[in-house]
């Protein structure tokens, strides 16, 4: 399991781009699942015109962005999708990275069953609401550690390289004006389980 520190540094726009190439796991039900993160994005707290947390906006919606980092926010979105984001930074610095997509690589049959779907390709984990579904992550695991026996990160020596990332602007901001223009989304280049560019 990545330590508590690694998720409290300071940086959350560094932080997105190190989680792509590791691997989360869920063991939920006695059913274990895991995929290594391909997409990511970023939300920098007060500042940040995109983030739940902007201008101090503190609810008990978005209180896990306030817990120390190491912690998970999930949220509902559109009354349906189940939302998975990682909490960075210090207590009551609420920094927040949406995991947006995964490589599956353990408990695909599960997956499947969980989605619903035959067949294994990139629509399966794309997307946020996707990936939880298929990991089976939900808003019963806001505010639980990522340090827990139900849902962790591990490095598994999958270091992505710079040249190798892909920065856009955030997907479904553009209430944040200016911010919605910030290139805070990462994607690994030319892997195929991203979501589709917008």
């Amino acid at each position: 399991m990545l330590p508590s520190s690694f998720y409290q540094k300071t940086d959350v726009i560094y932080l997105a781009k190190k989680l792509l190439g590791k691997a989360i796991y869920t063991n939920i039900n006695n059913e274990l699942t895991a995929g290594i993160i391909v997409e990511t994005e970023s939300y920098r707290g007060v500042n940040d015109k995109a983030s739940h947390a902007y201008n101090n906006k503190r609810t008990k919606k978005n209180e896990a962005m306030y817990l120390e980092g190491g912690n998970i926010y999930v949220y509902i979105c559109y009354g349906i999708h189940h939302l998975l984001n990682v909490v960075t930074n210090k207590k009551d610095i609420p920094h927040a990275i949406l995991i947006r997509a995964i490589e599956p690589t353990i408990g695909i049959d599960v997956m499947l069953k969980r989605r619903n779907k035959k067949k294994e390709n990139y629509s399966l984990t794309a997307g946020p609401g996707s990936l939880t579904q298929a990991l089976g992550i939900s808003i019963l695991h806001n505010m639980k550690s990522l340090n827990d026996k139900e849902i962790w990160i591990e490095d598994v020596n999958n270091e992505i390289e710079e040249y190798n990332i892909i920065k856009s602007p955030r997907v479904g901001v553009s209430y944040a004006k200016e911010d919605a223009l910030l290139p805070w989304r990462f994607r690994i280049k030319d892997n195929p389980w991203t979501s589709k560019a917008i």
